[in-house]
């Protein structure tokens, strides 16, 4: 197959997770909102596909989301996740791609991902909620990107390597310049 047609493929299969997985914690929101499922097929996207796709599934995966299911609520939290998102799909990708083949490469593009998807979250949430004359402190910060979290990236550090890995042996994700 070729290979821009198989990412095209796995970019969509990632969109379609990233609409339906929230669906698993949907019933109790504080659930969801700490295990954060949409972020799982983003991350997994900019793995697979690369920078590019991984952009656009994150980019787009909360704002249809929204718009399909309401929720997330579209404003504000829908943007400042399609922002997030759309750094989750981009640094994985690019940090996966460029960081030395070595097998701690995954974990590094994750947590870098991570980090600054969480601080462009963060600068969204400020003008978003800037813009609504209502304050975003540190502590709302540090509150929504890390304390209440920690399950979801305890998940996402234990969940997508191991993932990853495995789509590495099985040889769907391609290196830079490798045919299949």
């Amino acid at each position: 197959m070729n290979i821009q047609i198989r990412k095209l493929t796995y970019a969509a299969l990632c969109l379609a997770l990233a609409l339906v997985l929230p669906f698993l914690t949907g019933q109790i929101p504080t659930i969801g909102a700490m295990l954060s499922p949409m972020h799982i097929p983003v991350l997994l996207c900019g793995f697979l596909c690369g920078w590019q796709w991984g952009l656009a599934v994150g980019f787009i995966a909360p704002i249809l989301r929204s718009v399909l299911f309401g929720m997330p609520k579209l404003y504000p939290n829908a943007i400042a996740m399609m922002f997030e998102l759309a750094v989750y799909g981009a640094a994985t990708g690019f940090f996966y791609r460029f960081l030395p083949r070595k097998p701690w490469r995954i974990y590094l593009s994750l947590i870098l991902a991570m980090v600054l998807g969480r601080i462009v979250w963060g600068c969204a949430q400020y003008i978003l909620l800037g813009a609504q004359g209502t304050k975003f402190t540190l502590q709302m910060f540090a509150a929504g990107a890390f304390i209440n979290a920690i399950p979801g990236i305890i998940l996402h550090l234990i969940l997508i390597p191991a993932v990853v890995y495995a789509l590495e042996k099985a040889g769907y994700i391609l290196n830079p310049g490798e045919r299949r």
